[in-house]
Formats: C-alpha cells, sequence, structure tokens
C-alpha cells in the first residue's frame, strides 16, 4: 500500500528531491569521511519516493517516466556524486528485480521503498543444485550495499559444459558479508564494498538469466507485457549514469559559479575572480560542454521513451550509438569538471571545497567500463564501418 505521504506526482517528485539539495551537500564531506552515503541521507531519499521509481505499480511503486527519473537522479549528483549514484543504483536494481520472476518479486517488494544494492562484475561462481543454486565467491563494487535490504549478485553459472552463463542471484543481504574494502579516490562516499557469498543456497525463482533478459526476454509473467519493463536494460543504464554524469557536472558549475565571487586571482590585481577574462572564458566553455551533454542525454531519453511508446525494435546502430553517447556526453561533462576545477585555484584541493571532491567523482565515472568514452567510442565506430559488435551488452 502507498503511504499518505507519497508524492502525488512526478512533478511532487522533483519538488521533494530539489528541497534535499543544501541538506545532501552538508553530509558529502562527511559521507566522503566515512566511505558510504550517511544514514540520514539514505533515510532521506528513500522518503522522497526515488526508491520507487522502478517498482511496478502493483506493489505501491511508481514507473517514474525515464525523463522524471533523469532529472530526479541528476539533482541528487548535483549535490553529492556519492548519493547521487547509490540512488542511480538502488532505482537501477528495483527495475532488475522486476525482472525476475514473479515469486521472487512478492518477496523483495514487501514494502515499496525496499532498497535492493547490485553487482556488474561476474565474482562469482554458482553451482547448479536441486531446485536452485549454490553460490561462493566475492562482487565488487555493491554500491549501497550497507544499507540495502536484497542484493543481486552477479556469478557465472559454472556447469562445467561450455561457456559460462551470466547469472543475477537475488540474496538477503543479511546473508552476504561486507568486506571493508572500499577506498577509492573518486566516488569515495557511495560505500561500493566487495560483497562475499559463502556457500549460499539460492532457490531457482530468485535467479534470473542475463542472456535472454539482454534479448528481450523477462520471466516475469506480470510485467513482460508491460511496456515500462519492455526498456532495455543495458540502454537504460546508459541512460541512468547519464544522469549523475551530468548531474555532477552541474552541481560543479554552480560551486564554480559562488566560489569565483569570493575570492580573487592570486600574483593579478584581480581581487574578485569572476570579473577576469580569463574565468569568462573558462565559465563559458564548461557550461557548453555541460549543456551539449544535456542535449545528448534528452536525445538519447526521448529514443527510448518513443520505442517504450510505439514497441518499434532498435537497430543494432541505435544501440550501439546510445552506448557511445553515454561515453561521450561523459567526456565532455568531464572536461568541464577539469575546467572549472584548473580555474579553481590551489585553494579548492582543500577537502572542505565541493570542487575538487566532484572533479575526482566526474574522473571516476569516466573510468567506469560501462560509460568509458573510448571504450564506447569504438564500439560504434565497429558498428558503423559494417562490422559485428564486440558485445552482448547493447
Amino acid at each position: 500500500m502507498v503511504v499518505s505521504s507519497a508524492p502525488r506526482t512526478e512533478s511532487e517528485l522533483l519538488d521533494r528531491v530539489s528541497a534535499l539539495h543544501p541538506f545532501i551537500r552538508s553530509h558529502s564531506a562527511r559521507a566522503e569521511r566515512e566511505r558510504r552515503v550517511t544514514r540520514e541521507v539514505v533515510e532521506a531519499i528513500g522518503d522522497s519516493g526515488i526508491l520507487r521509481m522502478n517498482v511496478p505499480r502493483h506493489y505501491g511503486g511508481y514507473q517514474t517516466s525515464l525523463r522524471t527519473q533523469i532529472d530526479a537522479l541528476s539533482r541528487i549528483s548535483a549535490a553529492c556524486g556519492s548519493a547521487g549514484y547509490l540512488a542511480l543504483s538502488q532505482a537501477a536494481a528495483a527495475f532488475i528485480a522486476a525482472l525476475f520472476p514473479d515469486e521472487a518479486q512478492d518477496e523483495f517488494f514487501t514494502v515499496p521503498d525496499v532498497r535492493i544494492s547490485t553487482t556488474l562484475v561476474p565474482g562469482s561462481k554458482a553451482v547448479p543444485v536441486d531446485g536452485g543454486y549454490t553460490v561462493d565467491g566475492k562482487s565488487p563494487f555493491a554500491t549501497g550495499c550497507q544499507d540495502a535490504d536484497w542484493h543481486l549478485l552477479t556469478a557465472l553459472d559454472d556447469t562445467g559444459e561450455g561457456p559460462p552463463e551470466l547469472l543475477w542471484l537475488a540474496i538477503p543481504m543479511a546473508d552476504l558479508r561486507i568486506l571493508d574494502d572500499w577506498d577509492f579516490s573518486g566516488l569515495t562516499g557511495s560505500g561500493s564494498n566487495t560483497v562475499v557469498a559463502e556457500g549460499l543456497r539460492v532457490p531457482a525463482h530468485r535467479v534470473l538469466r542475463v542472456g535472454p533478459l539482454l534479448e528481450g526476454t523477462s520471466p516475469s509473467r506480470r510485467n513482460s507485457a508491460d511496456p515500462f519493463y519492455g526498456m532495455p536494460l543495458i540502454l537504460l543504464f546508459c541512460a541512468w549514469t547519464a544522469a549523475s554524469v551530468v548531474g555532477l557536472a552541474r552541481g560543479a558549475l554552480a560551486e564554480f559559479g559562488e566560489r569565483i565571487h569570493q575570492r580573487g586571482i592570486t600574483y593579478t590585481f584581480y581581487e574578485h575572480q569572476h570579473e577576469a577574462a580569463v574565468t569568462h572564458l573558462q565559465f563559458a566553455e564548461a557550461e557548453m560542454k555541460v549543456s551539449s551533454a544535456e542535449l545528448i542525454v534528452a536525445d538519447l531519453v526521448g529514443l527510448l521513451e518513443s520505442r517504450a511508446a510505439t514497441g518499434e525494435p532498435y537497430t543494432t546502430v541505435e544501440r550501439a550509438r546510445v552506448r557511445a553517447q553515454c561515453g561521450y556526453l561523459a567526456r565532455l561533462c568531464k572536461e568541464a569538471g577539469d575546467l572549472v576545477g584548473s580555474a579553481s585555484g590551489a585553494s579548492s584541493l582543500h577537502r572542505d571545497v565541493p570542487v575538487q571532491r566532484m572533479v575526482r567523482d566526474l574522473n571516476a565515472l569516466n573510468l567506469h567500463s560501462f560509460i568509458n568514452p573510448a571504450t564506447n567510442l569504438e564500439l560504434y565506430g565497429r558498428v558503423l564501418s559494417g562490422l559485428e559488435p564486440d558485445t552482448p551488452f547493447l
């Protein structure tokens, strides 16, 4: 049942998220020190309705339009990259959970604000047993696992026959062990620790095969015919991560816009940085890069929403282009962050100054194997050149 305090419209959801900006921003330095998003922010994000965006309506979720999802996630990232990335990861995990067999969904969505984390790196092995699988191994980069109720563990089906199949296994977070190994220079506060499965038995109804999923087949009877859940998962990841990147870049520009009125340029006659011509050039170029990235996001989202409405299939070129767009807009945002970072002076290297953290977060996102601009552009170039894509993740 949807509680009475839940947002009634998508605009109300965005208003709630916007109202959280100063609160989330005020916790960003603490999140970095503690290497996880603070519990207060985790709860505030949940209370805003973000976690329900991809939960099926029959469980009290919203099935929020993709355009609104991107806007909401961007606003959180503008306040804190780590909080934005956690919100993105848990919103994406809820979408994946809605593709599992209905019996599993009945277990996940006992409350619509359930927190689900996931990993994309198959560091575990799943051995078939009667009625399911036994899984062992370590899976890194489990963003938000410390505050999750469930975890979707990525593992390889170790049958010993042919190439292993990629699986998602849904496991109660209480059954997994979390390693205290997240100590990275970017997205430091995201709490993307490694989770460990040790001889865990997972019933068959809590297993999702990734191969058929990439081909558009879901075992969920209730959701498989819903156009909302027919949107290709890989292309959705492109849109969701774009929200994180663009939001961070917008946040960096906003911080820079405040900072140039509060400082001069050392060893020059400029007592106020905002009066310097070089600042005008730097600010304008950074703004144009982020604005260009936002146009790419709008084009990407427009394609996904249009195809969800019409049911028209995607071509391989279109799928590869979305991957390339994700990488290219990330590069633009990183370049914008580098511009304002280098223009912010040595004093901006102080950990209390948000710009330096945002620049590091943008760099971290550009290094993400799924977002990496060079990898995604090469993929698109292969397809444009008449070659087969070198990955099934399209």
